[in-house]
């Protein structure tokens, strides 16, 4: 919503509708987790020490979803709501700046560089020899 837009005005509780009262929910988390998600969070405040600069950089993201509800029948009434949402930060390196240059370093997942190599040539070499076998096989069956 624009500053030159009127904010929505205020209805009772009592008065909510099922669907204006998840609209309303809707409108106010993305409210609040919109204010969050700025690049203040992205890129933390500059930190300088003996003429180094150090600025954290995170990924962020933010989501939110609702419901509704509604009537049903001329016997049976119903009603609805729902709502909610999540933020979420993940620190992913630093740009470090000393005698005018500017470098980004990331922050490496120990899991990444240990597990994942080992697992990618394992996965090769199994594949291949998985590959040479169905070859002889197919080879044996066409003699």
């Amino acid at each position: 919503m624009s500053s030159t837009e009127n904010p929505p005005a205020s209805v009772p509780l009592g008065d909510l509708t099922a669907a204006h009262a998840s609209v309303t929910l809707l409108e106010r988390l993305a409210d609040k987790l919109g204010g969050r998600a700025s690049v203040t969070a992205v890129y933390g405040e500059p930190i300088t020490r003996d003429g180094i600069t150090v600025i954290p950089v995170a990924r962020v993201g933010f989501g939110f979803g609702g419901g509704a509800g509604r009537e049903i029948g001329t016997t049976k009434t119903g009603e609805g709501g729902g709502g909610g949402g999540g933020a979420e930060a993940r620190p992913l390196g630093f740009i470090e700046i000393k005698d005018g240059t500017a470098v980004y370093k990331p922050i490496r997942d120990p899991l990444t560089d240990v597990v994942l190599p080992p697992m990618v040539l394992l996965a090769g070499v199994v594949g291949s020899k998985s590959v040479r076998t169905l070859i002889r096989i197919k080879n044996r069956r066409s003699l």
